[in-house]
This record gives C-alpha cells, structure tokens and sequence, in this order.
C-alpha cells in the first residue's frame, strides 16, 4: 500500500500492518459476518434505496390502477416489507456487534499504548532527574510526580467512584 503524503517511514509501516491485519480480520470472519457486512453495506446504499422505490412504487402504481384486486388493502406489501424490516435489522445488528468488538479491540490497544508511553517517560523522567543532579541543576518540583507510573486499575477505581450509575430498570 503506497500512501501519496510523505509520512514519517514508522507510519508509513505501521499504517500498512494495520491495513494488512484488517484485511485479514475481514477474510477470517465467519461467512455470517461477512453475508451480514454486505447486506447492511447493500442496504445502507443510494442503489437499495432506488430498489425500493421501483418496487413498492411499481407495486402500488400496479395495485392501485391496474389490477385493483390483486392487495386492495395493501396488507401483503406491508407484511413483505415487515418481514424485510425484520431480517434487515437483524443483519444491521450482526454487523453492529461485529463493529463494536473491533472498536473494543482497538480502544483496548489504545489504552496498552498510552500505558506504555506512560511508564516510558516516567522512567525517562527519573533519567533527567539524574542528569541535573550530576550537572548541580535544580530539577521542577512536579518532576517527582512524573516520575511515578500511572496505574490504571486506579484511576478506572476513582472514575467509578465520580461518574454517576445509569438509571436501573424497573
């Protein structure tokens, strides 16, 4: 994959493993998944909607003055299009559950990152510590505190404390 902005070469590669490992996330889906993500794609379309005016436009146009006896009331094309709202939210929910996983997976990443970089400039934090001691030069006062790794159990502990429960159900 060749990326048409000069980017940092890291990027460039990091960009390209990531490109690479969801295009082989998208093949390793169960064929389910993979039905469902083209019907919602499909459904979600200028192509199905054009579809659905031709053929519930045509079938009315046709009911109503061409053969008036054929669904007078219109109760088959509202039970086919129930029917189809049925199985189209199903597919939506499929693909939507598939979407959060791989969002939870990616937040999941985001948050061993972050915690990486965290513990990496504490310790490098300690390091210029240690060098302004050895050069005689006074170093911040907050250094210290930087200095400690965040731990995250901690700080999810204390969000859970601040942030209000969501109402329960009745």
């Amino acid at each position: 994959m060749e990326i048409s902005a000069p980017l940092n070469a890291t990027l460039d590669d990091n960009i390209a493993r990531l490109t690479r490992r969801q295009q082989q996330a998208d093949r390793a889906a169960p064929l389910a998944d993979r039905l469902a993500g083209r019907i919602t794609a499909f459904t979600g379309s200028m192509a199905f909607v054009g579809l659905h005016v031709a053929l519930f436009g045509g079938w009315i146009v046709w009911n109503l003055w061409f053969a008036p006896k054929f669904d007078p009331t219109f109760v088959v094309l509202a039970m086919i299009a129930s029917v189809e709202a049925i199985f189209l939210s199903t597919f939506v929910l499929i693909s939507q559950n598939r979407m959060a996983a791989q969002s939870q997976a990616r937040a999941d990443l985001d948050l061993h990152i972050n915690l990486l970089a965290e513990h990496e400039l504490s310790r490098l934090a300690a390091l210029v510590r240690q060098i302004a001691e050895k050069v005689g030069v006074e170093p911040p006062a907050d250094l210290t505190e930087i200095e400690h790794d965040v731990r995250a159990e901690e700080i999810l502990d204390t969000l859970d404390q601040v942030t209000p429960s969501p109402p329960q159900a009745a």
